[in-house]
């Protein structure tokens, strides 16, 4: 019991700590503040030109979630190269924790950080757009919000431990960013992407989640899409674990965790 307490301990101050370097952070400011409201901005902006309601729900809600997905997927797969920038990455390895518990409540904090973007697009949506979304149930659509929140930061997770090996993962978070709004059907429903694109949008959470969160709009059951996000997110989870021993001792035996 000690020790389980002693991780809790671990998880609770690595994530509290993380979250008050990211509120004071003038990068992540501006990414978390600014950018959520230029990307719904642009969003509605294209589906208001038909004046369609359903479409303008449609978009208001992934457009919601489109500042999680990139404040992670960014962030998260500079992670590690910023920790090797500063020096402090092979204390984080040589550390007694393990090297996974330090890096899940990093990414969670990253996640958490971004659910401000949902309160900011809901309401920029109504005051700027006049779009009032209309949610059926809202614990259920609360619900599906958190478990985006929790799976894009497992997403995040499995991002950031590829830097233990490859100099240039960080480009992986940017290239992701904008294909995992259509992919994820934030702004494009999935039936209008290419059947071979279909299977890699089924194998992302956060496509999951979205799908709750507007069936918990509509009036649906999301427990379905809930149960398949959470799946997929413990997935994601067992993988960077793995991954980040394995590399981490592949890069252990070459020498080569400073990539210098």
């Amino acid at each position: 019991m000690s020790r389980l307490r002693t991780r809790v301990r671990q998880l609770a101050v690595c994530y509290w700590l993380q979250i008050k370097i990211l509120l004071i952070s003038p990068f992540e400011g501006f990414l978390g503040v600014v950018f959520p409201l230029m990307f719904a901005t642009a969003t509605l902006m294209v589906y208001r030109l038909n004046g369609d309601a359903d479409a303008l729900q449609y978009a208001g809600l992934g457009a919601a979630v489109m500042g999680i997905w990139t404040s992670v997927t960014v962030s998260a797969s500079s992670l590690l190269n910023r920790e090797r920038w500063s020096g402090t990455l092979e204390l984080l390895v040589a550390a007694p924790t393990p090297f996974s518990l330090v890096l899940i409540p990093i990414t969670s904090a990253m996640a958490t950080v971004g659910l401000y973007s949902v309160l900011a697009t809901i309401v920029w949506n109504r005051v700027v757009f006049g779009v009032r979304l209309q949610i059926e149930s809202w614990p259920l659509f609360v619900l599906g919000m958190l478990m985006a929140t929790l799976t894009i930061a497992l997403f995040g997770f499995l991002l950031s431990v590829t830097a233990i090996r490859y100099r240039t993962s960080w480009a992986l978070g940017a290239a992701l960013e904008y294909p995992g709004w259509l992919l994820c059907g934030f702004v494009v429903p999935l039936g209008l992407l290419p059947d071979a694109l279909r299977p890699l949008s089924w194998a992302l959470a956060p496509t999951w989640a979205v799908e709750a969160m507007r069936a918990a709009a509509s009036g649906a059951s999301p427990w379905a899409d809930l149960a398949v996000c959470l799946a997929l997110g413990l997935a994601y989870a067992a993988l960077a674990a793995y991954l980040g021993v394995r590399l981490v001792d592949s890069a252990r035996r070459n020498a080569t965790l400073a990539l210098t």
